[in-house]
Parts: C-alpha cells; structure tokens; sequence
C-alpha cells in the first residue's frame, strides 16, 4: 500500500516538474522573449542555451537575470542592449521563465 503511494506521489511530481518547465516556455512566448531569443541560435540577442550555458555554475543567476530582465541592460553578450520587459509581464512571470532558461542544457 506503501508502495502505491510512493509511485502515485513520484508520478505528481514529475508531471508537475514538466508542467512548470512547459509554463516557462509559454510565458517565453507569451511575453514575446521569442521575438530576439531562439533556443539554440543567436538572433537579436543571445540563444537561450547560451544564457544557460554563461551562468551555469553561478548560485547568484536567477536574481541577476531577473532583474536584467526587469530593468534591461546591456554588455552581458554583444553591444546590443536588452530592452526592460513591459509592466504587464509580472516578477511571478520573469521568475519561472529565468528558472527556465537556467534549466537547458
């Protein structure tokens, strides 16, 4: 009965895992992010792989990038600076898509 149990709750959290890592993907698009980042290829601002990949490692990315995302910025990856994200996409959106982005590998 344990057992029963034990694979029901493994099985609600990795469902919810895949859930939240497809709500940073929609928030992405929602929010159009997609317009100058790709996944895998620079377009007008860094690929998303590329994010991932520069701040592997750093225990202090997801506070950095989200509020690089916030406010804008620029110098991180090129000249071309990255506009501040409009008023209507929220901290909570900014926060699971940043989470997101850290997560490619």
């Amino acid at each position: 009965m344990k057992l029963r149990y034990l694979v029901g709750l493994s099985a609600v959290l990795l469902l919810s895992g895949s859930a939240w890592a497809d709500d940073g993907e929609a928030l992405l698009k929602k929010n159009n992010c997609s317009t100058c980042h790709n996944m895998n290829n620079k377009t007008v601002g860094p690929s998303l792989k590329a994010i991932a990949a520069k701040y592997s490692g750093d225990a202090t990315a997801q506070a950095k990038l989200e509020a690089k995302v916030r406010s804008g910025g620029g110098g991180s990856f090129g000249s071309m600076p990255m506009p501040k994200a409009p008023a209507t996409v929220s901290d909570a959106d900014i926060k699971t898509i940043v989470s997101w982005i850290l997560t490619l590998k």
